[in-house]
């Protein structure tokens, strides 16, 4: 090889390595900083943009298992208020059976519908009570979204508990102001449909409980499929890191050695 003062070949080589190694140690050094896999989208484009689909499933699978969790509060309060107005009827009922009772004087059944009347306030309150604002017993169903995608939902359906025919309306009539109003059988029906909305609603718990156990267990999945993207194996990566920062370093002793050898042609001027 001959030899020359302008160009510096192996000087040239062992700069490029040197840039090449440096730039590998920069990027372990940035991503065990991070702890993620892709740095700069140019590390992976193809792996970004799906971890970015899958972190937002993810996040998506959260917020609705979030949902089903305000859907089965509502359900647990429409449940106890459902609770109390079977207790109310229950007693009603009894104060049917009592004032039914023909050694019962006039004045013991004017206590009986002093009760009833008060019981039956009570009743009429009941049907309005809500649930952060809205109405536990509206005629309108709630639709609750059960997937990440919100292609599957459960319908909670309404539950009227102020009309006559499936509620407890019948108690509850203007016209009726004392137990003499109303029928046993008036009384038994309302709890039926009490009793109704009740199995209904603890069908409803129950399917959205498991709906929220699949998109705890999806969204897990979906964070695990995301990781093996985009966070780093820092075992792995340490290893890189110790390979790279023994190239940098022998980079720079043999570039300084490159710079070196052209002084041999200052030698044979001399």
């Amino acid at each position: 090889m001959s030899v020359v003062i302008n160009t510096n070949y192996s000087a040239t080589v062992a700069s490029n390595n040197l840039a090449a190694s440096n730039a590998m140690l920069q990027r372990s050094l940035n991503r065990l900083s991070s702890g993620s896999k892709i740095v700069n989208p140019a590390d992976d484009a193809g792996g970004l943009a799906v971890s970015m689909k899958l972190s937002a499933a993810a996040k998506r699978s959260g917020a609705a298992a979030s949902n089903i969790g305000n859907s089965v509060s509502f359900l647990q309060t429409q449940d106890g208020v459902l609770k109390v107005a079977g207790k109310v009827l229950d007693r009603i009922s009894e104060l049917k059976t009592l004032y039914a009772d023909p050694t019962k004087n006039s004045t013991d059944k004017s206590n009986y519908d002093a009760e009833f009347t008060q019981l039956k306030s009570e009743l009429s309150s009941l049907t309005s009570e809500t649930f952060n604002g809205v109405s536990l017993f509206s005629a309108s169903s709630l639709s609750v979204q059960v997937s990440e995608d919100g292609s599957q939902t459960v319908t909670v359906s309404a539950k009227q508990l102020s009309t006559s025919t499936s509620g407890v309306g019948t108690i509850t009539a203007t016209g009726v102001t004392a137990l003499s109003g109303i029928t046993l059988a008036n009384i038994t029906s309302a709890i039926g449909n009490v009793a109704t909305m009740r199995a209904n609603n603890g069908a409803e718990q129950s399917r959205l409980g498991f709906a929220s156990e699949v998109l705890t267990v999806n969204k897990a999945n979906l964070e695990a499929a995301n990781s093996r993207i985009s966070d780093v194996d820092v075992a792995e990566e340490s290893t890189q890191l110790a390979r790279w920062n023994i190239l940098v370093q022998s980079g720079t002793a043999m570039l300084a050695q490159a710079n070196q050898s052209a002084q041999v042609a200052l030698r044979l001027i001399q």
